[in-house]
């Protein structure tokens, strides 16, 4: 393969306005960001709940880096396991209300290595339509044979269960779907999965923090608890840290431990973004105001952008999509909004669906009233024009 068919493959990538581009970031993470040397207002990360640059915490990881060093330098099972990562699972477990929990290095280090140790050769999986792309790498790495159904379809996916023969059976679904911010139905899912002998994984990377009573999880938002129940936590989103964890029943997290290779076969994480994460989750159960805040947001944006010739997905969450189709419309749509020194991502295939480019509008409990008005006043501005363009 020579570098003229990169060359060639970049080019077409290009053409359908899906070549991405990396920017560079200066300074901490925050509402305004300075990227390629120019200040914006940004509505791009998960930072959900402000936290990523909370002093607290940054104070907590430097505490922690002066007692274990800036790297642990083996994996978990050797002598990476530090007694902040074994304080931090502790506190996971309770505070997601599980038995026990395993601190991974990352949200799809954490998927792939828990599909894989629970399923295999012979078995089955049962994805939803819309599932992170670690989850569906998680179920093709594992060999088992797998079923994707139609997007929150519970009636669809109870036909597929039936019909299954395989012993162990896994069915897989984000909590909070993080391009389109709607919540899965997991309370039907979690009855569904107990019916049937199955075991429920449910990614909660974009609830963890930010849904349930002192934003425990997507699980505590409805009351769910359950053997069936796998659930994955990440650390790097609204907690504002690093890393990620699953919890479920003793013996699950225990198999996990002994067979998840994703686990076992990578040096583990610095300890001091374990202590980070503890200072983080103690931010988290305490300020409520920063759920409150998210959820005032979103209403106030819903109510300003319902003139737009585009429409908001319904979403109570954080994560606020504004569906546009064509891709370079959407990207047409960011680059506009960055002219006016705003930072909001255009998503476009084969991140979502062909033909549902978007702008995924994330807000973070650091945004000001008058950041919202800002990003409602410009998209209103440039409507118009865009909306003319593309008729």
């Amino acid at each position: 393969m020579t570098s003229h068919h990169f060359q060639q493959s970049l080019a077409e990538l290009a053409a359908q306005s899906l070549r991405r581009t990396r920017r560079v970031v200066d300074g901490p993470q925050g509402p305004i960001l300075e990227v390629d040397g120019v200040r914006y207002l940004s509505f791009c990360s998960n930072d959900y709940l402000g936290l990523a640059n909370h002093p607290g915490i940054v104070a907590a990881s430097i505490s922690a880096a002066q007692r274990y060093g800036v790297g642990a330098a083996a994996s978990a099972l050797i002598s990476g396991h530090a007694r902040a990562h074994e304080t931090l699972e502790r506190e996971l477990a309770d505070f997601t209300g599980m038995p026990r929990a395993l601190y991974f290095s990352n949200g799809y280090m954490a998927n792939i290595g828990a599909i894989t140790a629970l399923v295999g050769a012979g078995d089955a999986v049962f994805l939803d339509r819309l599932s992170h792309a670690s989850l569906i790498d998680g179920a093709r790495l594992s060999r088992a044979e797998f079923s994707v159904y139609p997007h929150n379809d519970v009636a669809r996916l109870e036909h597929l269960l039936a019909k299954c023969r395989s012993t162990r059976k896994l069915v897989i679904t984000d909590a909070v779907f993080s391009m389109d911010g709607d919540i899965a139905p997991l309370a039907e899912l979690t009855a569904l999965c107990e019916r049937h002998g199955a075991w429920l994984l449910v990614d909660d990377a974009h609830g963890f923090g930010v849904l349930g009573p002192q934003g425990r999880g997507s699980l505590q938002h409805f009351g769910l608890q359950s053997d069936c129940l796998v659930y994955v936590g990440t650390l790097g989103k609204a907690a504002g840290v690093a890393g990620a964890f699953v919890a479920g029943h003793a013996d699950l997290v225990e198999w996990l431990m002994q067979r998840a290779r994703t686990y076992m076969f990578t040096t583990a994480n610095p300890a001091m973004m374990a202590s980070a994460v503890s200072a983080s989750l103690a931010v988290i159960g305490r300020d409520e105001w920063r759920r409150e805040r998210l959820r005032e947001s979103a209403a106030y944006l819903r109510q300003r952008l319902a003139p737009l010739p585009w429409k908001l997905l319904p979403s109570s969450t954080a994560i606020q999509p504004l569906i546009v189709g064509d891709n370079k419309q959407a990207r047409d749509l960011m680059d506009a909004l960055r002219s006016r020194g705003i930072w909001v991502p255009a998503i476009c295939p084969p991140t979502v669906p062909k033909g549902t480019a978007r702008l995924r509008i994330s807000l973070s409990a650091a945004h000001t009233d008058e950041h919202l008005e800002q990003l409602a006043d410009a998209l209103l501005e440039v409507a118009p024009a865009l909306a003319r363009e593309a008729a």
